[in-house]
């Protein structure tokens, strides 16, 4: 998927202290927690000899729209919220979590996660750092960026151009959808990290039809900021997409059958390669030999010429994150250069 980015819209001049603020407020405000109840969690699970122990707390608000015919015909709204505890220890990982954010939840879930406790060495927590990564898109709500009306309307626009563009469009869906994410992670070790985390998305799907034959063709985008990226320049963008592969299939010869060299442009045949290999780099599997690329570092495992890099640190794309599920920033790893496996997916 491409995505027009406007590294005007990301937040990298918002006060370090925002993120942690607004994470305090939606996650442990509300059940009188603080910093140093979370410490205690923690310094009690580390003395029952576990290696690394942390908490995931996460609150998510997520709406979808779908027009049809002309008309809003779905649409879904929920809220969840929770806290994960886990506890590692040697080989062995522990994970209890639960819905209720409160200290007694905490201390019941913890509490759960020291069944595998024995094999590391007794510790205790160490004093709190306050981890900020570079921020790669802004802290916003995008589901109060724009009101009801206002999103049944961006969908009739985006309809109504697609069907003007060509007579033989004889039928449109369309749909939005956005999230707004705030996560904290407290870790063993004093590191504290807090991030949130919009997420909008935006598609249409047309159907052309002549001399009897019906095609279909799609577009589409989004990325972590709020609805306001989805202007009318951006939404006749995706229609005039769908609408030309809708037409181009309307012409199109069915593909002969046999083997032959495939090309893959940009965008969706990334998903391909994922699975083909992305999988396969992970650094666990590595690490425990169960990977066809275990122990391959500085060998040749691609032709010459293929260059793969994951990167999680491009701003205000779907894929980044400012920080990971353990509160370290996000990299550029390149995992194969011209052909060599360089490193794992860690």
């Amino acid at each position: 998927m491409t995505t027009k980015v406007d590294t005007s819209k990301t937040g990298t001049s918002r006060p370090l202290g925002v993120h942690f603020e607004m994470a305090t407020e939606a996650l442990l405000a509300p059940a009188s927690l603080d910093v140093a109840k979370l410490q205690n969690v923690l310094g009690d699970m580390m003395s029952h000899k576990i290696d690394y122990a942390d908490l995931y707390f996460q609150y998510s608000r997520s709406e979808s729209w779908g027009l049809e015919e002309g008309q809003v015909k779905s649409g879904n709204f929920s809220i969840d919220q929770g806290v994960g505890v886990r506890a590692v220890s040697g080989e062995k990982t522990a994970f209890a979590y639960s819905d209720d954010i409160t200290l007694s939840a905490l201390q019941e879930a913890a509490k759960a996660t020291k069944a595998i406790a024995g094999l590391g060495a007794e510790q205790t927590a160490s004093s709190v750092t306050k981890r900020q990564a570079s921020q790669l898109y802004l802290p916003q709500d995008p589901i109060a960026s724009l009101s009801a009306d206002a999103k049944v309307k961006l969908l009739e626009r985006l309809e109504s151009f697609a069907r003007k563009l060509d007579t033989r469009i004889s039928q449109v869906t369309a749909s939005i959808a956005g999230e707004y994410e705030v996560v904290m992670v407290a870790r063993h070790d004093g590191v504290m990290a807090a991030d949130v985390r919009p997420l909008v998305r935006l598609s249409i799907n047309v159907i052309a039809e002549s001399n009897g034959r019906r095609e279909q063709g799609s577009a589409g985008g989004g990325g972590r900021f709020d609805y306001s990226y989805f202007t009318d320049e951006v939404l006749h963008d995706y229609a005039q997409k769908a609408v030309h592969q809708a037409i181009i299939n309307l012409d199109a010869r069915p593909a002969p059958a046999g083997s032959m060299t495939v090309v893959l442009g940009a965008g969706w045949p990334g998903i391909l390669l994922h699975e083909a290999i992305g999988h396969g780099l992970e650094g666990d599997f590595n690490r425990k030999g169960s990977s066809a690329f275990s122990n391959m570092i500085g060998q040749q495992v691609a032709a010459k010429g293929i260059t793969i890099v994951d990167d999680g640190t491009i701003a205000d794309r779907r894929g980044s994150l400012s920080m990971d599920d353990e509160g370290n920033p996000t990299n550029r790893t390149v995992l194969i250069e011209d052909g060599i496996l360089r490193g794992y997916i860690q």
